[in-house]
């Protein structure tokens, strides 16, 4: 029976003990889970990085968002310090996998500490996990292997890089499968961006980019149900611009939808669509179409 609560495990050694392993290297370890770690918690907070290999996950898991146009082979979450996992209501870890872990000290004075915040899925959410085939499968357990042995060495002064190394280039790997999981999802996605430009049109008509209200991501995002980073991420891969870049396109086709109204000034266009003045917004308007906002009606006609 699991207690409501959670289990906050702060070092990688005490990570070692609470699931049986010995510790080979303080700050980094790499544990293989098999179903017998004796968590009794509903959930665990690791206060360090953490990069969870399941295997075996069943059909359809929704758990980890998985479906049916996914890979099944495994599947790979990722956690920044502090974060909070649970596998299932059932389990809070998975029953046959691979769990690395490593503090942040580790990445002192590595090339990887200057740039890990760049690997955008660390701060995806569970559902949004990483859907491997085969192949990549086997391209990660290399690398895990090649961590595992390095572990294994004694601890000297190349013991950090060249294990920081190791995890940089599985992060690498990871970001190349998660650009073709966009792919692969590129239907669902679709659906998902229409679904935002629909948001971003009723947003303009609003009316409320007139008080300077610029809508945020973290907004959006929970309207679409996904983490702020992955909704950072879908609209860059699906359509190659950013959420401030889609914003500026579709505020220019409004502008645009509202010049050719009868009797609509510049000015009032402007202040609906909040630029900060008509002159900011001609001069924009102008550089974008190659017509002054004044004349763009004429100049349709």
């Amino acid at each position: 029976m699991k207690h409501n609560d959670v289990l906050d495990i702060k070092t990688v050694c005490e990570c070692n003990r609470c699931l049986g392993c010995e510790t080979l290297h303080p700050q980094a370890t790499l544990i293989r889970l098999n179903g017998k770690e004796t968590v009794v918690e509903e959930s665990v907070k690791f206060e360090f990085y953490a990069i969870l290999l399941i295997e075996n996950c069943v059909d359809n898991c929704r758990c980890c968002g998985r479906r049916y146009y996914d890979f099944a082979h495994a599947t790979m979450v990722f956690l920044t310090p502090g974060e909070i996992f649970c596998m299932n209501r059932d389990n809070t870890l998975p029953d046959c996998g691979l769990l690395l872990a490593f503090h942040p000290d580790l990445l002192w004075r590595t090339a990887l500490n200057r740039h890990i915040n760049d690997y955008t899925f660390f701060r995806y959410r569970k559902e949004e996990a990483l859907h491997l085939s085969q192949r990549e499968t086997e391209r990660v357990l290399r690398y895990f292997n090649d961590i595992g042995e390095e572990l294994h060495h004694a601890i000297d002064s190349h013991s950090s890089i060249l294990i920081s190394r190791l995890i940089e280039l599985l992060l690498d790997y990871c970001t190349r499968f998660y650009e073709r999981q966009f792919i692969t999802r590129e239907d669902k996605n679709k659906e998902l961006l229409s679904r935002l430009e629909r948001r971003l049109d009723d947003y303009i008509a609003s009316g409320r980019l007139a008080g300077g209200r610029f809508p945020t991501a973290a907004e959006f995002a929970a309207t679409l149900d996904l983490s702020e980073a992955y909704f950072c991420d879908l609209p860059r891969f699906g359509t190659g611009r950013t959420l401030t870049e889609l914003l500026h396109v579709k505020r220019l086709e409004a502008a645009k939808r509202m010049l050719l109204a009868p009797g609509t000034t510049p000015a009032q266009v402007a202040r609906h669509l909040g630029f900060a003045n008509v002159m900011q917004f001609s001069f924009i308007f102008k550089k974008l179409t190659g017509v002054a906002p004044a004349g763009y009606r004429f100049a349709r006609n």
